[in-house]
Order: structure tokens, then sequence, then C-alpha cells
């Protein structure tokens, strides 16, 4: 049985402002999972903290790029380094968010190690780049470009490692219906399931049906990529774009089981819950749940 160990990747710098002067809150997730005691439930080891630089886009301005690219690109190889070290040593590492440019630790040390996919459970793709949008900015809603080659090279050839992941070895869950990426997964033959898709096959046969897919010889393992939004925003409206149709707490469940449990699967992470929209702490208690019921199987 492998090792469980958690890891903190408090890093904002993927996300706009939520309003002028103010930073993304996302970078209490980490925090606010263990302060609901999420080691001790998950019987993990500690993997101590990945501090990221500090959130400031200075002078930029629209048209300029990714902001805070230098910051995200020296944070990914630190936060990659923490990963491959882990993965080399054949623990399930659990990050701990932040907004989703941390996927591209994860992706940047997997591919250092060998060849990887990555199941992304995600309300929205994450593909904005320079070829199908004039709005790049925000690395948290780039990051699956980006991992995949996408995008200004400072970020998607560090190391002269690009691509991170291959199109073939990607597979996306939960994306709304309506989604204005799916004609482009389908030019690209990137594999997708929207939430109408997951509910009509049943989100436990899906989900075994992919990982299938991804327990292959050509691949050394794959990663699991989990951002809070792609719940339903009745029982998630802490994430920084809440879109409803997503998935209820059991489907989601279901269909993170046979993904976290298949020993081809090296870590997850976990982003975008931003407990300062969640004044109650409901939506922080679901997640916490979600993620320790994931691994019940183990």
């Amino acid at each position: 049985m492998r090792n469980i160990v958690v890891v903190d990747a408090p890093s904002n710098l993927g996300l706009r402002p939520p309003a002028p002067g103010t930073v993304p809150g996302c970078y209490k997730l980490a925090g606010a999972m263990r302060e609901r005691g999420i080691l001790r439930r998950l019987g993990a080891f500690e993997g101590g903290v990945v501090v990221p630089p500090r959130y400031d886009r200075g002078d930029w301005q629209e048209g300029d790029g990714v902001f805070n690219a230098a910051a995200i690109a020296s944070y990914t190889v630190r936060l990659a380094d923490r990963v491959e070290h882990h993965v080399r040593a054949g623990d399930f590492l659990v990050v701990l968010g932040g907004d989703c440019s941390i996927q591209l630790g994860a992706a940047l040390a997997l591919r250092r190690v060998g060849r990887y996919g990555i199941a992304a459970v995600d309300g929205s793709a994450d593909f904005r780049h320079t070829g199908n949008s004039g709005g790049v900015g925000a690395a948290g809603g780039e990051e699956l470009a980006i991992a995949t080659g996408r995008g200004q090279d400072d970020l998607t050839d560090i190391e002269g490692l690009r691509p991170y992941l291959r199109d073939e070895d990607v597979r996306l869950f939960g994306m709304r219906d309506d989604d204005e990426d799916r004609a482009e997964f389908r030019d690209l033959k990137i594999s997708n399931a929207t939430v109408g898709e997951i509910r009509q096959w049943g989100p436990e046969v899906i989900a075994r049906a992919v990982v299938e897919t991804l327990e292959v010889d050509v691949l050394d393992g794959f990663w699991v990529h989990l951002d809070a939004d792609v719940l339903d925003p009745t029982v998630m409206p802490a994430v920084d774009s809440p879109d409803a149709g997503g998935l209820l707490p059991d489907e989601l469940l279901a269909l993170l089981r046979p993904l976290v449990n298949s020993p081809r699967c090296v870590g997850l992470n976990l982003t975008i819950y931003d407990p300062d929209l969640d004044p109650q702490g409901t939506a922080g208690d679901l997640l916490a749940d979600l993620l320790v019921a994931a691994f019940a199987e183990s």
C-alpha cells in the first residue's frame, strides 16, 4: 500500500483579482482542508508547503500575455521538484492548492519522469490560448492549454520539455454541456465527457472505462486534477466562476473513486475552493468529506 503524502501549494498567481485592491482567496484552500483534519482522515504523511511568490501583477495590461508569468514559471519548477521527489519515491501525492495553475507543477514533474496522462475533473476545460481567444492572461483558465504546449514559451517550454502532456493522454470530465471548447477538442481528438454525458452513462461506468485507457503500457501512470467548480454551485458556490449545471456530490464521488484507486494513479491536486466565499464553511466541509470518501476503498 502506497503512502499518501499531502503537500500544500497555496498559489493564487493564476487568477484575476476578485475586486480592485484584493487578491483571490483560493490560497487559503490548503489551510481550510488541514483545519478539517485532512491529513489525519486520509492517514497521510506530511509533505510540507511550497511557498508561492507574492501576488503582484505590476503594470500588466490586457494584451501583455499571461500575468504573473515569471512568478508562475519559477513556482512551477519548485513545485515540480517536490512532486517529482514523491512520485519517484512511489508515494501517492495529494497537492492542496491554490488555483488551477498549480497543475503545471505536477505536469512538469511527470514529464521529467516519463510519459503520463491526466484525468482533469473540472467545470471548464481551462484551454484558453491565443489560437482560440484574444483574451489570454489568467493562467488558472489556461493551464491545460499551457501544459499541452499552447502559449508563451516561458510557461509552455520550461526546461525544454514542451509539451508536458500530449493531447492524446488527456481525459476531461465535468465540463458543462454548452462548453465552447468542445468543437476544438473534437478536432484535436482530446477525450472529454460533459456533465450530461456523465449522467447518461453513469459516473462510475464512464470513469472505469476511461481508467482502462490510462492503464496502458505506453503511459507510466496518470494524475488527477480536481477543480471544485466541477460541482454545481447549489452545493459549491465558493469558487471564482460558479456555473450552473455541475455535478452533484454523489456523482463526483462515484467518478473520483475509480480514478484515485487505480494503481496507475500517482497523485491528485485540489484547486479553486475559496474560503472567503464560504462564510459558514459548509462548502469546505463537503469538499473535505468528498476527498476523504474518494480514498475510502484504497
